[in-house]
């Protein structure tokens, strides 16, 4: 076990670790918490250690050399070189300050109500059905409903949106099959297609925009005279997709999930539903939609344990982060009262997440009205999950209401 432990590769992960990644970061953060991979990168599973790599300047996110060597010219290269999370300053600053506008405080107070509305008329449809997915029929429909109305997409294309993001997604994992990366250039081209028609329907008709959506001012919206091009516009709200559809709707099917797992913690939050706010913050610390993160080192960086040189490859265990017994308390035991709570699903420094109180508002409210509407909800049936080792959730969540 030490020497297979030992012999570690994240590029060489396989479904055991997709499936339970969570025995082999332990160990690998007891023993091995600077682990080189093959091709000499290092994977980090200490919490101070990602933080730290995470607040650095230095600690660089630009990936045009990196998935110019993994995907070649190619849809995924220019969408995933283009957009905010993969560039740093000063693209990043322009473009993350005009996307900034889609998450002021008064298009919160829009969005609220609104996510209040989608989760009552999306509850009304789960009480009807009694027995249900709660993937297919709820959690992916939340935020399909919400990334729709910011970006104005009309019905008739949202069905295909969280295909679009997992295909899209799926391609950052370590180990990409020649499929998924077939699948994942053509997301790129379909929705960009779709993108593409919207943005210049919005550019001819800029009064059309109902209130709320961001579309208008993302075409329209200028920092230090720059305004996005039509091809940065389009990577960016295919972005804007990624960033708020997966990871939400693994951010509720995880939260149930984990209820269902710990009946203690359930019964706690029915009987005290004022608990969802640090309820959330447990559900994000115990299964983290996003899972790994990457840096490349622009400079030297001194970690606890040793220095890590300039032109390092980093993988940053978010999932690892946040079990870390020197920061959590017996990590593994999921409390719904936990205070303090320093976990990092959303990271921090520069690139921390901008859409993170808006999902956290999403979760209270999806998560919150499904424990208080329907207090005999729990599992009915084997779960499945989704096959990727950098995000975490659930492609099938079988559950009764009744």
């Amino acid at each position: 076990m030490l020497t297979e432990m030992h012999r570690f590769d994240l590029n060489a992960i396989g479904p055991d670790f997709i499936e339970n990644p969570h025995p082999t970061l332990h160990w690998l953060r007891q023993h091995s918490p600077v682990h080189r991979n093959a091709d000499g990168s290092v994977y980090l599973t200490r919490h101070d250690d990602v933080l730290k790599v995470y607040q650095s300047r230095d600690m660089l996110s630009d990936k045009k050399v990196e998935f110019g060597k993994k995907f070649g010219q190619c849809p995924l290269q220019k969408h995933h070189t283009t957009s905010l999370i993969f560039n740093d300053p000063p693209y990043h600053t322009v473009v993350r300050k005009l996307i900034s506008g889609a998450f002021t405080p008064r298009k919160l107070a829009i969005f609220e109500p609104l996510i209040d509305r989608i989760v009552d008329r999306l509850l009304d449809r789960v009480e009807d059905m009694g027995e249900l997915d709660l993937i297919e029929d709820f959690a992916k429909i939340l935020p399909t409903e919400i990334i729709s109305f910011m970006l104005g997409i009309p019905e008739e294309h949202r069905a295909r949106l969280r295909g679009y993001s997992l295909a899209i997604l799926g391609a950052l994992d370590p180990v990409v099959p020649p499929e998924r990366l077939e699948a994942g250039n053509r997301a790129v081209e379909e929705f960009g297609a779709i993108l593409d028609d919207l943005i210049n329907r919005r550019r001819a008709n800029p009064d059309g925009a109902h209130e709320g959506e961001v579309l208008e001012a993302l075409i329209f919206g200028e920092h230090e005279g720059r305004r996005l091009t039509q091809e940065e516009l389009i990577q960016n709200c295919i972005f804007l997709l990624n960033a708020g559809h997966e990871t939400t709707t693994s951010f509720v099917g995880n939260s149930m999930g984990l209820l269902f797992d710990n009946p203690d913690q359930h019964r706690l939050l029915r009987d005290d539903p004022d608990l969802i706010v640090t309820a959330v913050e447990e559900f994000l610390r115990v299964e983290s939609p996003l899972q790994i993160g990457n840096r490349l080192a622009g400079e030297d960086i001194r970690l606890a344990t040793e220095t890590l040189p300039k032109g390092t490859y980093i993988h940053t265990s978010i999932a690892a982060a946040n079990r870390d017994p020197a920061v959590f308390p017996d990590p593994d035991r999921m409390d719904i009262t936990r205070k303090p709570n320093r976990q990092i699903a959303f990271i921090t420094g520069i690139h921390v997440c901008l859409g993170a109180t808006l999902a956290r508002v999403e979760g209270r409210i999806a998560i919150g009205k499904l424990v208080r509407r329907f207090p005999k909800i729990r599992a009915n049936g084997p779960r499945t999950r989704v096959p990727l080792a950098r995000f975490r959730g659930y492609a099938t969540l079988p559950v009764s209401v009744t």
